[in-house]
C-alpha cells in the first residue's frame, strides 16, 4: 500500500461529486434497512429522492450516542447479524455500551483507511511495527493492526501492560514504527532512557491517538526518540482509528472523506459553521454497511481547512481538537464520565456520594485519585483506614469506569459543597 493520489489528490468537485453519489445511496440504503432513520425521515417528512447532493445534508436529522444506547445493542445495525462479522464496542462509561457491527467490506475499507495513514506517517511494507494500543472491545489495536497488514508491514501484536517486555522486543526485533497513545510512547522513552538503550533503537515513526496530545508534546517525542509522531484520529461510533491523520507537515489532520463526510456545527444553534470556525465536528459513514451514520454528533470541537496541503494532498484537514461539547475526561485513553463515579457510589453503604476525581499525569502517565467521603454512622477511628472498604470501593469503581484508580477515603464533611455546580474533578494534567 502506498499513497494513492486518486483517491487522496482529487479536485474539490471530484470529491463532492463523489460524495454526493455515496450520500444519495446512503439515504436510500438506511431508509430501508434501519428503522431508526426510516422514522426520524418520515417524521421530517423526508423521503430517499428528497436528498439529490451533500448539500441538502442539512435537511437530514443527527444522531447521538444516546441513540446508539436506547437502541443497544443490534438497533441500528442496517444488515442481519449472519452478515456481521466482528463487533467492537465502547466500555459503557456512562450507561449501556456502545456496540459497532462491521461487515467483511466494513474491515476492508477500515483497513484501507487505517493504511493511508500509517503511510501518512511514513509506514510501508519495509516496517516493522509494534501495536501497542489495547485489544479487544476496543477499536485501536486491532484498527492499527490491520491497517498495518494491509500495507504488509510486519506486525508485532503487543498490546499494552507489560513495558519491560515490550522496549526489549522493540530492541530485539528491529522495530521501526509504533502505535499507541503519546502519553504511553512519552513513558515508553524514560524506560528505554533509564535502560541505557536509546542508542540500540531503530524505531523512526510513531503513530499516537486515543487522547488529546498538542504539539508541544509531539515535538518532546521526536526529540527524546529521534523519531518523527503522528497524530490519528478516529471513534469507534464511526468506524474507529484511521478516520484522519496528520501528515509531516503536521498542519491539521487529513480526513479520510471519500469515506467520512465531515460536518462543523454550532452546538448552540445546531446550524453549520463558517469556514474556518470551531464548531462541533459531525461525520456521515459514507460507505459502512453494519452501522451506517448519519450526521453522528462527535462532541469534538475542531474547524476544517479546504485548502491543498503543502503534502499535495486535497483531502480536508481538521485541526487539533479544541476541547469537547461536554465534560468528558480521557484518562489512559479510557473516555472517564464524573456521573459514572457518582452512579457508583451510590451502591456502596459506607461512603456518600460527595467525591473529588483528581487527575494527574506522572511519569508521563495518565493517573486518577478519587477522594471518597465516609458515611458518618460508619466513621470510626477503625474504619479510616480499613483495607477491606477501599478494595470494595476499588472493585466498585473499577468496574464502572474500566480502570484502576487509587482510592482515599476522606472524613464525613472534609469535601467542599457548592451551592451552585457542584466541582467534582480537579485536572492537574498539562500537555506538553
Amino acid at each position: 500500500m502506498i499513497w494513492n493520489p486518486n483517491k487522496e489528490c482529487m479536485s474539490r468537485d471530484e470529491m463532492t461529486a463523489l460524495q454526493s453519489a455515496r450520500l444519495v445511496k446512503l439515504v436510500d440504503y438506511v431508509y430501508h434497512n434501519v428503522e431508526f432513520y426510516r422514522n426520524k425521515m418520515q417524521n421530517l417528512g423526508l423521503l430517499p429522492g428528497d436528498i439529490k447532493s451533500v448539500e441538502d445534508i442539512t435537511k437530514l436529522p443527527f444522531t447521538t450516542k444516546d441513540d446508539l444506547r436506547d437502541n443497544y445493542p443490534f438497533g441500528l445495525f442496517a444488515v442481519p447479524k449472519t452478515q456481521i462479522v466482528r463487533v467492537h464496542a465502547s466500555s459503557g462509561t456512562t450507561g449501556k455500551a456502545t456496540v459497532v457491527g462491521y461487515t467483511r467490506r466494513d474491515l476492508s475499507i477500515w483497513s484501507e483507511c487505517v493504511a493511508r495513514c500509517l503511510t501518512m506517517a511514513g509506514v510501508t511494507k519495509e516496517d516493522i511495527i509494534q501495536v501497542a494500543y489495547g485489544y479487544g472491545l476496543f477499536t485501536g489495536g486491532l484498527g492499527a493492526h490491520g491497517g498495518a497488514e494491509e500495507i504488509g508491514a510486519m506486525v508485532v501484536p503487543m498490546s499494552t501492560g507489560n513495558s519491560k517486555k515490550l522496549t526489549t522486543m522493540m530492541i530485539d526485533f528491529g522495530v521501526t514504527a509504533i502505535a499507541c497513545t503519546p502519553s504511553y510512547l512519552l513513558h515508553i522513552s524514560e524506560l528505554l532512557t533509564e535502560e541505557g538503550s536509546l542508542d540500540k533503537l531503530k524505531l523512526r515513526t510513531a503513530v499516537c491517538g486515543a487522547e488529546p496530545w498538542t504539539d508541544k508534546m509531539r515535538k518532546e517525542i521526536e526529540t527524546r526518540l529521534n523519531i518523527t509522531a503522528h497524530d490519528i484520529y478516529g471513534l469507534s461510533e464511526v468506524m474507529g482509528p484511521g478516520v484522519a491523520c496528520d501528515c509531516s507537515y503536521h498542519k491539521g489532520l487529513h480526513v479520510c472523506e471519500d469515506h467520512f463526510y465531515p460536518e462543523i456545527i454550532n452546538s448552540a444553534t445546531m446550524t453549520p459553521s463558517k469556514a474556518g470556525e470551531t464548531g462541533e465536528l459531525v461525520f456521515t459513514t459514507l460507505t459502512k454497511e453494519g452501522l451506517p451514520l448519519i450526521r453522528y454528533r462527535t462532541k469534538d470541537l475542531t474547524s476544517i481547512d479546504y485548502s491543498v496541503c503543502q503534502c499535495g494532498r486535497t483531502s480536508a484537514r481538521i485541526s487539533k481538537f479544541k476541547g469537547r461539547v461536554d465534560d468528558m475526561l480521557i484518562i489512559r485513553g479510557v473516555n472517564v464520565f464524573p456521573s459514572q463515579v457518582e452512579a457508583a457510589l451510590v451502591d456502596v453503604k459506607e461512603v456518600t456520594p460527595h467525591y473529588m476525581m483528581i487527575v494527574d499525569r506522572v511519569n508521563n502517565l495518565d493517573t486518577l485519585e478519587i477522594q471518597v467521603e465516609i458515611n458518618n454512622e460508619y466513621f470510626t477511628d477503625e474504619i479510616k483506614g480499613l483495607e477491606k472498604l477501599t478494595q470494595k470501593i476499588s472493585h466498585v469503581i473499577n468496574q464502572a469506569l474500566g480502570l484502576n484508580a487509587k482510592i482515599k477515603i476522606v472524613e464525613p464533611q472534609t469535601l467542599v459543597r457548592s451551592e451552585g455546580k457542584a466541582v467534582h474533578v480537579i485536572d492537574k494534567r498539562k500537555l506538553y
